[in-house]
């Protein structure tokens, strides 16, 4: 089973940048779909943008396309969210999320059965 550790985040102003990195461990993260995910409290876990096992295939929430890309490094196990021209309504906290043998990319959580603890993303007006 993949572990998943999450950082990069952090306050930062509107408009700004924040890089988020999920380091895994374990034999699968190769052949992991790998999600992104963030949550404010009260509300809902909501999809952001998930990649393929070979990061051929990428999908993204439409409230953060364009401004948004992630990517991964299967060398070093490790999964990016760069994040950029954040937006007050981008604070969260987020979370990366794998499942092993998923061949799409799938927007729903329930989908996913290894998770990072999260880490706090805000941003300031």
């Amino acid at each position: 089973q993949v572990q998943l550790v999450e950082s990069g985040g952090g306050l930062v102003q509107a408009g700004g940048s924040l890089r988020l990195s999920c380091a895994a461990s374990g034999r699968t993260f190769s052949s992991s779909m790998i999600g992104w995910f963030r949550q404010v409290q009260g509300k809902e876990r909501e999809f952001v943008a998930g990649i393929g096992s070979n990061g051929g295939t990428t999908r993204y929430a439409d409230s953060v396309k364009g401004r948004f890309t992630i990517s991964r490094d299967n060398a070093k196990n490790t999964v990016y969210l760069q994040m950029n021209s954040l937006k007050p309504e981008d604070t969260a906290v987020s979370y990366c999320a794998a499942r092993d043998r998923l061949w799409i990319i799938s927007t729903s959580s329930s989908l996913y059965d290894s998770w990072g603890q999260g880490t706090q993303v805000t941003v300031s007006s």
